[in-house]
């Protein structure tokens, strides 16, 4: 999962993008990175950290231009490596640099077509760098020397033939504008709106809407899924649906854990969905333990607190902050490996005694994917005195691996996979397990906008909407996508110089 933003304005939008990005800095900690244009000239800054580690005062004066496009990564394909940090850049045609949000699942056989048929070179194993490279090769057939609104969507319509998977995608056109679009089932989310200021209209497109809200922008609306919208420097502003057969079938993980509670996708506010998940998973209590002997309801903070809230007062139960976090420790769900996972959990959260002592104790989380996390939670619990833990799941077992741009890791990392609920609630330790059922977390975060027919729901049913992952593709992702094989790709940071002006490699 990652965080793009891109915007078009009448000043400089370094500082703009920055505050975009660390407004969306939960969605990536791996690398950080910002394009700009001035003047025909592009100039750059990306490495590997967290926004503010990678922006300095030099690197931010550098940045000049009235457009831009920025990015933050947590790496889904490929090692974690300075060469792999967005935006990524080609020359050719016109100068074009792309942040790309998701992940193909046709990959190998575009990286083939791109050398064998288009005459380009890979430089990464980064799916990001072939959806860039598929891009500038359908704009530069087109042979245009000034290329219209028009052509960019020819373009963005040969990259939906080809291209398979989830993908949001913001790319920046030196001396022409930027473009955004979304993959014809609007997997990945992203959304754009515009703000009035002395000098004229200012326009921003971004993965969440709370990138907007913070730099007050009005948001207009999501891109549809297949859809384009072309903001060219003059700030005239095209959209266009480039796709046949679309089905917006939006990732239902956005509500469960990913996107900010403030932010508005689809149509749909995250609060509120998250508010009825809670209240869901208060409703499937009362079916299943109507004499329940809870006591008090911990969120483990902090995705799982506004569910946690309402099923509380669903319940007339007490709700109560008995984990206090440490902020400076980054999310576990994307580190990169299970040694540190464990580590930082420890590290992240530490038990407030009294709230836990001799009482019957819910805790919530959103969701349980390799048990990691809640198992040393539980035992947290029991030694800061609880009689009995319980423990409920916002979201429905995770069984199956993630295809369209969530590390998720392999199957058998999995700890839902292949064991049922009671099997799971023996290996975490608690003393009843709860998860949420698929139905109603579907029914939680499709309520307020019934044009969403279907959301992308494979980590939990198994079923990919794209219809091109068979168990080969699983087999070849679980082999790239475990612990051990992310060791062994580890690779050592290195200067990266390319032909432009580039302040990556500084430190």
């Amino acid at each position: 999962m990652c965080g793009i933003a891109g915007i078009v304005a009448k000043s400089n939008v370094n500082q703009a993008l920055y505050d975009a990005l660390t407004v969306l800095q939960h969605r990536g900690q791996d690398a950080a990175g910002i394009v700009t244009c001035e003047g025909g000239r592009l100039n750059q800054r990306k490495a590997n950290g967290l926004v503010k580690d990678v922006f300095h005062l030099r690197h931010m004066k550098h940045l000049q231009g009235n457009m831009g496009v920025g990015h933050v990564r947590y790496p889904t394909a490929g090692s974690s490596s300075p060469a792999l940090a967005q935006p990524f850049y080609v020359n050719s045609p016109y100068g074009i640099s792309l942040a790309h949000n998701g992940n193909l699942t046709n990959t190998a056989e575009l990286a083939k077509a791109i050398y064998q048929e288009d005459l380009r070179h890979l430089n990464t194993d980064s799916d990001s760098e072939v959806l860039l490279n598929i891009f500038a090769h359908e704009l530069q057939k087109l042979g245009k020397l000034n290329p219209s609104a028009d052509d960019i969507f020819t373009a963005v319509r040969g990259v939906h033939r080809r291209c398979k998977g989830g993908y949001a995608v913001i790319a920046m056109v030196a001396n022409y504008g930027l473009v955004a679009f979304r993959d014809p089932h609007g997997i990945r989310p992203i959304v754009f709106g515009e703000r009035d200021t002395e000098a004229g209209k200012e326009y921003m497109v971004a993965s969440e809407s709370v990138a907007l809200d913070v730099l007050g922008f009005d948001l207009t609306r999501d891109l549809g899924a297949g859809e384009a919208v072309f903001i060219n420097v003059d700030g005239d502003v095209y959209t266009q649906q480039c796709a046949d057969d679309v089905k917006l079938s939006p990732c239902i993980f956005e509500h469960v854990y990913f996107a900010r509670p403030d932010s508005i996708m689809d149509g749909v506010s995250v609060y509120k969905s998250r508010l009825r998940q809670g209240d869901k998973l208060a409703e499937k209590v009362k079916r299943e333990r109507p004499d329940h002997d809870i006591d008090v309801i911990i969120p483990i903070p902090d995705s799982s607190r506004i569910a946690a809230q309402s099923m509380a007062s669903a319940l007339g139960v007490k709700f109560r902050e008995g984990l206090v976090k440490n902020r400076y420790i980054g999310r576990t769900f994307i580190m990169p490996g299970q040694s540190q996972r464990k580590k930082s959990v420890r590290q992240k959260l530490n038990a407030i005694e009294l709230e836990f002592k001799d009482k019957n104790v819910m805790l919530v989380d959103d969701s349980i994917v390799r048990g990691t996390t809640c198992q040393q939670i539980i035992q947290m619990a029991r030694d800061a005195g609880a009689a009995k833990v319980y423990f409920a799941s916002a979201a429905p077992a995770v069984r199956y691996p993630n295809v369209y741009g969530i590390d998720m890791p392999s199957a058998h990392e999995l700890i839902a996979h292949g064991r049922s609920t009671e099997e799971v609630c023996e290996l975490i330790g608690a003393d009843w397990l709860l998860y949420q059922d698929l139905d109603d977390l579907i029914e939680s975060c499709a309520e307020g906008n019934p044009e969403i027919e279907q959301f992308d729901c494979s980590v939990f049913n198994g079923e990919y909407i794209t219809g091109d992952v068979d168990e080969d593709y699983l087999g070849a992702l679980e082999a790239a996508r475990s612990d051990a094989s992310k060791k062994s790709k580890l690779t050592p940071i290195s200067d990266e110089i390319i032909g432009l002006h580039n302040d990556e490699a500084a430190p």
